[in-house]
């Protein structure tokens, strides 16, 4: 396990590394910060629907090692997302606090989107042995907010397409998401129950 996730938090900072890369290369396009922000956003997206997918995993093949991997990929998702949030706030606002805010109450998508990345906040920090420890009971109701990240962020992301009129990427994420979530419906996973001791 210890070589696992050693593996794959190497792999997880890829899409940082290919973004370093093209900024030295000079090969990020005509506009870099739109660039820069449409690929955080993205890959805080993947990362998010990545998380989602260790519950499902784990009740398809029994096997637990998918739960260890979940805390990992949940908190690459707050890495991307806050780069993400970071180039918006620094070179769209200029780190003005009365401008970012005005855009947050202006534009319906940025404020999903800045909703998505305030509820990330506590589950990033809370992902630690000390913090479940210390919450008991409340841990778990309160990183059952990934449910309400999930809506809030898609959300975000298909009103910011509605309006270039590009939709058909966004569907695709939605389907997944929708996907994802249906497998924490108890009928879907006493049917996968049933199913993989079936199999097994």
């Amino acid at each position: 396990m210890t070589y696992l996730k050693s593996a794959v938090f190497l792999l997880s900072l890829l899409p940082l590394g290919r973004l370093v890369w093209f900024g030295y290369q000079g090969d990020l396009g005509a506009n870099p910060i739109e660039w820069i922000t449409r690929s955080t956003g993205t890959w805080a997206l993947i990362f998010l629907c990545i998380t989602l997918a260790m519950t499902p995993l784990r009740l398809i093949t029994g096997w637990a090692a998918w739960i260890k991997l979940r805390r990992m990929f949940g908190l690459f998702c707050f890495f991307y997302a806050a780069i993400h949030f970071s180039i918006w706030f620094w070179l769209d606002q200029n780190l003005d606090l009365q401008a970012m805010w005005a855009d947050v109450i202006k534009r319906p998508f940025i404020t999903m989107g800045f909703t998505s990345f305030v509820l990330l906040i506590p589950l990033a920090l809370s992902s630690n042995h000390w913090a479940v420890r210390k919450l008991g009971r409340h841990w778990s109701a309160l990183h059952k907010l990934i449910y309400v990240i999930a809506c809030t962020a898609i959300i975000h992301y298909w009103w910011h397409k509605a309006g270039k009129n590009d939709l058909d990427t966004v569907m695709i994420y939605a389907a997944v998401i929708l996907v994802l979530l249906a497998f924490r419906l108890p009928m879907v996973r006493k049917r996968l129950s049933l199913l993989r001791r079936h199999f097994i």
